[in-house]
């Protein structure tokens, strides 16, 4: 017999120094006009250089088990999405398990890039349904500062660092109803780190070519990301019986707000129904989806029975979406 799983509670982190365009305009050549036009950032939080991914998916963990009334010993699996970890081996989610004292969870890491809370979801979703596991911590963590090349005004303006977490449990509250997951590898080039891995490894070379930095295409990803996102939203939505007007809220992947504008426009609903705080975080890769969650269950006056999507698309190219019915 299937298990319906929920989210038991929520939490989020976000370091308090603040970068905003003006700031970016005394390191590369922009503007805050020119960022805001494009982008719809104004600011985006920067971890301090001391603290790691996992030190911000610690606050944001706690956050969400004391939102669920749990202990961290009720914790049996850890799931963290992130492409910034805090070394290769071992998993974040190995080192966050033991800051916060969960000796009883299994814990591994999951990399679907921007698409990675969506995806962890589904993954945490399937260990409850079918009995597995009782409470699953799912956290989506990034510091992008650390991969962001600070010389190249292209991509530089667009990342921030934060942690968002839930708890995923037996209930039928904020349950999840359904989901999507896809990818297309071919695009992979798109948005990537290239080297730091078995292909490329660290030599004098990489470092000097500024290799360990974050590659994207901008052009190319954004013809992509709108479609895919539309594409996720639908299936994810008819997959749980209902219609884009059913839904009360969206939650998209905050990547850029004409991407969001354009989702919105082709899924034909009112843009007051899609979830934005891109301006005062910019794109938090794995983190960006956790903590619209948590915002938008605090500010959208979200009510029982409230059909919620979460969507997201990252590199990979991946994407996804889930249903949930608040």
């Amino acid at each position: 017999m299937m298990i319906d799983a929920g989210i038991l509670g929520l939490g989020c982190f976000l370091p308090s120094k603040k970068i905003t365009n003006s700031d970016l305009e005394r390191v590369v050549d922009t503007s805050d006009e020119w960022i805001m036009s494009r982008t719809g950032i104004k600011e985006r939080r920067i971890a301090a250089k001391e603290m790691a991914t996992s030190d911000m998916g610690v606050k944001a963990a706690v956050a969400a088990i004391s939102d669920a009334g749990l202990k961290a010993e009720d914790i049996d699996l850890i799931i963290v999405a992130t492409i910034t970890p805090d070394m290769a081996f071992p998993a974040t989610a190995c080192v966050i398990q033991d800051k916060i004292g969960a000796k009883n969870a299994a814990a591994f890491d999951i990399n679907a890039a921007c698409s990675g809370f969506v995806f962890a979801l589904v993954v945490a979703r399937q260990f409850i349904n079918s009995g597995c596991y009782n409470n699953i911590l799912v956290i989506g963590a990034e510091k992008l500062s650390s991969i962001v090349d600070w010389k190249d005004r292209s991509t530089c303006i667009l990342f921030g660092d934060g942690a968002g977490a839930c708890v995923l449990g037996r209930t039928s509250d904020r349950k999840i109803l359904s989901s999507f997951m896809g990818a297309d590898g071919s695009g992979g080039h798109l948005l990537n780190v290239p080297a730091g891995g078995s292909r490329l490894p660290a030599t004098v070379n990489t470092v000097k070519d500024r290799l360990h930095f974050l590659k994207m295409e901008g052009n190319e990803v954004f013809k992509i990301a709108v479609r895919i996102m539309v594409e996720a939203a639908n299936n994810a939505i008819k997959k749980a019986g209902l219609a884009p007007e059913d839904i009360k809220l969206f939650i998209p992947h905050q990547a850029n707000i004409r991407i969001l504008l354009a989702v919105a426009k082709r899924l034909g609903v009112p843009q007051d129904k899609i979830f934005m705080n891109i301006e005062k975080y910019g794109n938090m890769s794995a983190a960006s989806t956790a903590v619209a969650l948590v915002e938008a269950g605090q500010q959208k006056g979200l009510k029982k029975g409230d059909n919620v999507v979460l969507v997201a698309f990252g590199g990979g190219l991946t994407y996804g979406a889930v249903v949930i019915k608040w």
